[in-house]
Parts: structure tokens; C-alpha cells; sequence
């Protein structure tokens, strides 16, 4: 149990900042509409944070990016990257084999962190999310492949974190028997689509995605997914073509960080 309350005052700041990440280039209205904070709020937040010297605003668009200074809080954090290279020549070779992108993320607090991703070179079909970016967890084909498969003790802590960030995207959180439906699903089906929502804001209803967990036995690791479009791959056609290709994949990501990690501990 810790020792005192959360300070509101931080953790707020910090839900600006992660959104200002995320984004770019962020509004107040697009961090209102993310985390829920009442506008006068994320105005005095984004202040201190452009004072501490972590965003900067552009005067002209009314809208703030994250500063190189951020790059400080992540120094001490590297296994996303560590997943990312071992996962690498096996995402490269499945990208070939399928001809669209693939992702694997991990779960990372409060959201899927991407841990590498696989896409053609020159491809302009999507936004390139590259190691470090973060997807949320309930709306998203990883986020739901990862918490549907994990164990019950860690997916009760998920939720239960989850639920106390307010925003669309952690809508179901507070809706147990919604959530539950949804993680059956992808239980007995064995993997995850992309929530229509997510698509929607993201990609303006353009791109969907197939997700399964990376795992062993019980042990989760990570999850991936494979990118589509939907102007070119309905779901029905996808899961036929690609689920198979991307267990597999799935299975010998896990195998080979399973045997790195009896290395590492060796």
C-alpha cells in the first residue's frame, strides 16, 4: 500500500504530457477530449510544462510538441527496445510473407508501447509508429490481444488502473461486463480487431488490424498485429489469410525470447 495519497496535481500533469507525446503536436481541445480535464487545467499544466522546459507551443497553431527534454524520462527504460531487436528479423520476414505492416508492443503501465514495427520502405499507406509510441490498451487489436490472454491477477490490476484515467479510451474499464464480453471474445476466438472507435480517430475508419498475444504457456509476453486496410481486405478475408501466418510468428517470437531470457539469467 503506499504511503499517501497520489498528488492530483502530478498525475494530471502527467496525463497532459503523455497526450502532447503522443499527438506531436496537441491542442487543448485534443487533450480535453483525451483525458477528460476540465480546459482551465490542461492550460496551467501545459504552462508548467513549457516552463520546466519538457513542451513548447507554436503561437500560430495554438498547439504544443513535446521538446527533446522528454527524451530524459525514458533513458532508464529499454525493454521495449530489447523485445524490438529480437523481434525484428522475424517481423521483417512475416512482413514480406503478408505484404502489410506488423507491430509488436508491450504493455507499459497505462498503454501498449511499441517495441518495433515492419513496414515496406516508402510505404506512405500508414503512419509509421515507431519504438516508444504509445496505443491504448482497450481499444486497440494489441491491447486486447495482450489483456484477454495475460493472467487474471495482472488483467485485474490493468482494469483497475485503467478505470481511474478518464477518457474514451478506457470507457470500457468502467464497464465490467462490457469488457468481459469483449476479452471472451478474443478469447475463444483467439485473437483481436481493432475497437471501430480507435480506427475512426486514428485513421479516419481507413485502417483495421488483427492482433494476437506473443506467449508462452501462461506467460504473455507482448502482442502483434498486422495492419490493413479496409478498402482492400475485409475482416472475414483477413483472419482467413493472415491469423495463421501471424500465430506462427507469434509462437517463434516467444520461443526466442523465452530462450534470450534463460540466457540472460544463466
Amino acid at each position: 500500500m503506499p504511503s499517501f495519497k497520489p498528488v492530483i496535481a502530478l498525475s494530471r500533469g502527467l496525463d497532459v504530457l503523455r497526450v502532447v507525446n503522443q499527438e506531436r503536436m496537441a491542442t487543448v481541445g485534443s487533450i480535453h477530449k483525451a483525458t477528460g480535464l476540465d480546459k482551465a487545467t490542461i492550460v496551467r499544466m501545459l504552462e508548467t510544462l513549457e516552463h520546466e522546459g519538457y513542451v513548447m507551443r507554436d503561437p500560430e497553431r495554438a498547439a504544443y510538441a513535446p521538446t527533446g527534454r522528454t527524451l530524459l524520462l525514458s533513458q532508464g527504460y529499454n525493454q521495449h527496445l530489447w523485445v524490438g531487436s529480437v523481434a525484428d528479423p522475424i517481423l521483417q520476414e512475416v512482413r514480406d510473407q503478408v505484404g502489410w505492416p506488423v507491430d509488436i508492443a508491450l504493455f507499459d503501465g497505462d498503454a501498449m508501447i511499441i517495441s518495433q514495427t515492419a513496414q515496406e520502405r516508402g510505404s506512405v499507406l500508414f503512419v509509421r509508429r515507431r519504438p516508444g509510441f504509445r496505443i491504448p490498451v482497450l481499444t486497440t487489436s494489441l491491447g486486447r490481444a495482450y489483456v484477454a490472454l495475460c493472467d487474471d491477477a495482472e488483467r485485474q490490476e490493468i482494469v483497475a488502473r485503467l478505470a481511474q484515467i478518464p477518457g474514451p479510451a478506457t470507457d470500457l474499464a468502467r464497464d465490467p461486463a462490457r469488457l468481459e464480453a469483449v476479452l471472451a471474445e478474443v478469447r475463444d476466438r483467439g485473437y483481436a480487431i481493432t475497437d471501430p472507435s480507435y480506427s475512426h480517430e486514428m485513421f479516419d475508419d481507413k485502417v483495421w488490424a488483427i492482433g494476437v498475444p506473443v506467449r508462452t504457456g501462461a506467460k504473455v509476453f507482448a502482442a502483434i498485429n498486422v495492419m490493413l486496410l479496409h478498402s482492400a481486405v475485409q475482416e472475414a478475408d483477413g483472419v482467413g489469410q493472415f491469423l495463421e501466418p501471424l500465430q506462427r510468428t507469434a509462437d517463434r517470437i516467444a520461443a526466442e525470447l523465452t530462450a534470450r531470457t534463460e540466457r540472460r539469467r544463466a
